[in-house]
């Protein structure tokens, strides 16, 4: 029986060899959790045995025991780098076509080319869906989603009016409006340009061009300080002022005290942006541009277009909320991560890649939101290192060796001992 007795110390003794390894190994992975064997001894009897005479049979290995402290936190650049401070754990669905759902304590997320959230084996978070104020619209397994992050925000509008209110030299030189060329800045004196946007929310930009053609008529009338050709852009596309025939200049007129006279909203024929997009028609507001000695600029812009937000930036906040930010200032929440917490963690499967599945022994996934009650709250821009302590680790080694040893040892005497009987003689 001592034979049995060494080698079931020797086998529980490479278990806790292996077991040790495997933490060691893995000291640098993010959301890794070590594990510790349990170990049981091993004694038969019945109820005839006398207590006082029972006699062990050695150890047998009760099971690997994980440990589910938080490890170390680690700052990262990335909002979409997530550590669950205390207890839960983040839930993933995989890809394939299975639809495992799987829970790890890695946080480390980044978006595919499909603008899903994923993590590094491409399986994807799982959020409950939020209205626009970041409340959650419904609760359940059953309504968790995956992340996806749209690109744009909000609907486009063309820009149909555009004002300006501009301010040109009275001392500006003459030029001739035939030779003007809006690649050549010396035929023309100054320039206004403004955004706007076609049907689709494109970018666009319209540019007056202005040409002094006549110094100031006192004796005209009325009297006036200046008259000027300008013309205007879209792109490089020259656009028609209504009830002309061909794209060309609109005349402007400035009286003795420098004010625009005539008419002050010049409206254009619909034009093809360059884009493709619809035909639009623009109305240039030039109320309250004057003519001063000063020099030439702009006192006010403003157009009525509407541009689709283009995505800049991903936020998460302590509660969970994921909300994209875009250049149109719209902010909008796209989720709230989901976190899952089990009765029996220790009783979780270890499927690899740090993915635990839920088991009988684990009990079924209570799902609920960071900070709620029972659950760890949620950090972002920082990643959970390994909660293996490399110094406890190799001491326990150490520990597995020598009693790895004092087992061979004991194994060695029984065959020792074995051999003196067999030497005995008669």
């Amino acid at each position: 029986m001592s034979f049995f007795t060494s080698l079931s110390g020797l086998q529980a003794m490479q278990t806790d060899m292996s077991v040790i390894s495997h933490n060691l190994a893995n000291v640098s992975t993010n959301g890794f959790k070590k594990s510790r064997t349990a170990f049981a001894d091993v004694i038969s009897s019945n109820v005839s045995t006398d207590p006082r005479k029972m006699v062990g049979s050695g150890v047998s290995v009760k099971g690997t025991v994980q440990q589910f402290s938080d490890g170390s936190s680690n700052q990262t650049k990335s909002a979409l780098d997530m550590q669950i401070l205390g207890e839960g754990f983040f839930v993933v669905k995989s890809t394939g076509l299975s639809d495992q759902v799987n829970y790890t304590r890695t946080g480390a997320f980044t978006v595919d080319e499909s603008r899903n959230v994923i993590d590094a084996q491409g399986s994807y978070l799982m959020v409950y869906p939020v209205d626009n104020d970041g409340n959650v619209t419904a609760t359940g397994d059953k309504s968790l989603t995956n992340l996806q992050i749209q690109p744009t925000s909000g609907t486009p509008k063309m820009t149909n009016n555009v004002a300006t209110k501009v301010q040109i030299p009275s001392t500006a030189t003459v030029k001739d409006p035939a030779a003007f060329k809006r690649t050549d800045t010396t035929t023309y004196n100054n320039s206004v340009a403004t955004r706007i946007y076609d049907a689709n929310g494109n970018p666009m930009t319209m540019t007056s061009y202005y040409v002094r053609t006549k110094e100031g008529e006192p004796a005209a009338t009325p009297p006036n300080t200046g008259t000027w050709q300008v013309f205007t852009y879209v792109g490089d596309q020259m656009l028609t002022p209504q009830g002309q025939t061909s794209a060309g200049p609109i005349t402007q007129v400035y009286d003795t005290k420098g004010a625009l006279t005539g008419a002050q909203t010049i409206q254009f024929e619909d034009f093809i942006p360059a884009s493709g997009a619809a035909a639009q028609g623009i109305s240039l507001d030039l109320t309250g541009s004057t003519q001063t000695a000063a020099a030439a600029a702009v006192s006010a812009r403003t157009q009525d277009g509407v541009a689709v937000g283009q995505l800049v930036g991903i936020t998460v906040d302590d509660a969970g909320i994921i909300k994209a930010s875009y250049s149109n200032s719209d902010i909008v929440p796209l989720g709230k991560v989901a976190i899952a917490k089990f009765s029996a963690p220790t009783g979780l499967r270890q499927a690899g890649s740090n993915y635990w599945q839920a088991t009988g022994i684990s009990g079924k996934a209570t799902l609920g939101f960071a900070a709620a009650e029972g659950f760890g709250s949620l950090k972002s821009g920082q990643l959970e290192g390994s909660n293996v302590d490399i110094t406890e680790e190799l001491v326990n080694l150490i520990a597995a060796q020598r009693n790895f040893q004092a087992n061979a040892k004991a194994l060695d005497t029984a065959t020792q001992v074995s051999q003196s009987i067999l030497n005995i003689r008669a």
